[in-house]
């Protein structure tokens, strides 16, 4: 467990990065960030490089006691780059270039891009790679940021051609699997293939989905090109990128397979703000972040990362890129690193030292102000800097690793296959998989995130949100793991070159769920189906309802399987079938945290009762208790002496963390 923080010495009278490196040192701060769009400085002049303050900078920081990670400073090509290969500018949707004069503004296609980050790269890691005071590296920066991954350039489309021709290898097969008979779209050579853009009405949809299929390889193809460089000029340090909160337009399994640590750049209150969360939502969490937010992405990018995870950028108060920006309340700055460290974090590290007082990001907080002063982060991070002391003096296991038994299934496929045939506008599969990942917590369940290919021994829960594709082998997986497993809508209705399976869904799913979907539905926003449980008494009201989407479950199938809960209208709502248990849609949130406590227990796994937004998190001896909520929260059955951090009463953004019994 240790702190870093982001650093611009660019930005600062070279007078003040001694006093910055000695303030930072002091805080408790430990590794320090550089360089990441400092490309215009580095080589201001093509092929002429200016390492002057970049190496003076290093070592003022390596005098300090600090370690650095350096990064690739790719995310931002300088103006004389592009005025030399114009052709390096993404094409958007509409055809026309996206220009100069911000940042990421780069085609992952572009060949003339490529080669000049070959180039940079290889200078600063030829510079830098065995710099003492070099510990870590970083790659670009927030890979996709600005909706960059899919660019539509005439070099996008010829290496999208040469993708297909790998994938299909001939024009034959390509035609087949799209199902090019439709509209009478064959074609005759993979020459003929365009973007799958401007089209007069819907393009085809395999032909999108391949087209995210190509745009993610490409970033993973650009990443590793940096990460191979890194390696062979620095060996022995590790290598990271800073990933997204809920980014979803790359496989980023793929992209991490390149890297050592998988980051993320958390932001808890622009992201509240920013996702589907309704109003009222978003107001009742306005200065904290949902109690779920900041921990789904921790555990998404702990479950990539083969180093523990780090945060890479930590919001330390108000953002500037939402519509509105609130402060974070006094405490939660706190809250959200020590919750970091809870999921298996080995480092947080703050955005920025200081707040900028000029350009696009001068409303963006960081530790301290403009005028130098520390701010309400930077004076929490002093704080969390403290117990992290007194937490890896009183606990050997303090840096365990997370061992949960509860796996929730997350595919980024599905979310691009569901966005190009949603058939209901609201079908969101990033909110779906967090809706049941919130449940799991609000239950006190410690929760694995996996791809869909991982292994599934060991636990005693699976949770699969929507899962279009499923592989060929995920059903003798499921059944071979033991566990109890839940499948939600939509789950196996389609093939990998989206067409309906043949024996209709779940697909390669029946040979453990005899089921078969013969009719689906969306549901607009304000309608919802009333939904009983097979086991409520008859007066009963509703146990909750559906909401956006239903599954038909054919009635001579449903015969064979344990109808647990109907709609109202008597078509099966949730049906199990040994170990296997089938949503038919997506519930309420009261609903779906009833339904997935039974389910637990019957996985013999020990739930809890949690106030509201208090969550519960374990590493190794220790338990961790954030209180996201409006009250105090009172714990029992708790020794005095077992408190490393707080006590019995964990007040309103409050941390306790006890030894376990």
């Amino acid at each position: 467990m240790r702190l870093g923080v982001c650093y611009y010495p660019e930005h600062w009278p070279e007078s003040m990065w001694e006093d910055d490196a000695r303030r930072m040192k002091a805080l408790g701060i430990e590794q320090v960030r550089i360089a990441e769009f400092a490309w215009s400085r580095i080589e201001p002049t093509p092929g002429e490089y200016n390492w002057g303050w970049l190496d003076r900078a290093i070592d003022v920081l390596a005098a300090a006691g600090l370690q650095v990670v350096m990064c690739t400073p790719t995310a931002t090509p300088p103006k004389w780059l592009i005025d030399r290969h114009p052709d390096i500018l993404p094409i958007g949707a509409d055809g026309r270039p996206r220009a100069f004069g911000s940042r990421r503004h780069y085609d992952f296609s572009s060949p003339s891009y490529f080669e000049a980050s070959q180039r940079i790269c290889t200078a600063i890691a030829e510079r830098y790679g065995r710099h003492p005071a070099v510990a870590y590296w970083q790659t670009d920066n927030e890979f996709g940021c600005h909706h960059t991954v899919l660019s539509y350039s005439p070099a996008a489309v010829a290496r999208f051609r040469e993708w297909l021709k790998a994938r299909y290898r001939t024009i034959d097969a390509l035609n087949h699997a799209w199902g090019t008979v439709f509209w009478s779209m064959e074609y005759r050579s993979f020459d003929e293939i365009d973007a799958p853009v401007a089209t007069v009405t819907e393009a085809h949809p395999s032909h999108r989905l391949d087209y995210r299929r190509f745009a993610s390889d490409e970033v993973a193809r650009y990443n590793r090109m940096q990460v191979e460089i890194i390696r062979a000029h620095s060996p022995g340090r590790p290598v990271a990128h800073n990933f997204m909160q809920l980014f979803t337009e790359f496989d980023h399994y793929k992209v991490a397979a390149d890297l050592d640590v998988a980051s993320w750049d958390s932001y808890p209150l622009g992201a509240l703000e920013e996702q589907w969360f309704a109003p009222d939502v978003k107001a009742r969490w306005l200065r904290s972040g949902h109690p779920d937010f900041a921990s789904f992405n921790h555990d998404v990018y702990r479950g990539m990362s083969k180093l523990p995870f780090w945060v890479m950028e930590q919001q330390p108060g108000p953002v500037n890129w939402a519509l509105w920006n609130p402060a974070p309340l006094p405490g939660m700055v706190r809250l959200w690193s020590w919750e970091a460290f809870a999921h298996g974090a080995g480092c947080v590290s703050y955005f920025r030292w200081r707040q900028a007082p000029f350009a696009q990001e001068q409303m963006h907080a960081g530790l301290n102000t403009p005028d130098n002063r520390l701010d309400v982060g930077g004076n929490e991070a002093g704080q969390v800097a403290h117990e992290i002391g007194k937490v890896l003096a009183a606990n050997a296991d303090a840096n365990a690793t997370i061992r949960s038994k509860v796996a929730l299934v997350y595919d980024y496929e599905a979310k691009w296959l569901f966005e190009i045939h949603p058939q209901g506008a609201d079908f969101h599969y990033p909110r779906f998989a967090f809706e049941y990942y919130s449940a799991l917590r609000a239950l006190g369940l410690d929760v694995d995130v996996v791809p869909v290919d991982a292994s599934l021994d060991g636990y005693s829960l699976i949770v699969v949100p929507p899962l279009p594709v499923v592989p060929d082998d995920f059903a003798v997986r499921l059944a071979r793991s033991g566990a109890q497993v839940v499948l939600g809508p939509r789950t196996g209705s389609k093939t990998r070159d989206l067409r309906i399976p043949t024996n209709l869904p779940p697909g390669a799913l029946a040979s453990v769920l005899p089921a078969r979907v013969w009719r689906v539905e969306s549901m607009r926003p304000n309608v919802t189906e009333g939904v009983r449980l097979a086991d409520s008494p008859a007066a009963s009201i509703d146990d909750g309802v559906a909401r956006h989407w239903r599954d038909f479950i054919d009635s001579d199938a449903a015969a064979a399987l344990d109808v647990r809960a109907r709609f109202a209208d008597g078509h099966p709502a949730y049906v199990r079938h040994g170990a296997l248990h089938y949503f038919a849609s997506l519930f309420d949130d009261a609903l779906t945290v009833r339904l997935f406590a039974r389910i637990a227990q019957e996985a013999g796994l020990e739930t809890m009762a949690l106030g509201d937004g208090v969550r519960v998190s374990r590493r190794g001896a220790l338990t961790y208790v954030f209180n996201y909520g409006d009250s105090a929260h009172t714990l029992t059955d708790v020794a005095d002496h077992a408190f490393v951090i707080g006590s019995h009463v964990v007040e309103p953004q409050g941390v306790a963390v006890y030894r376990s019994r």
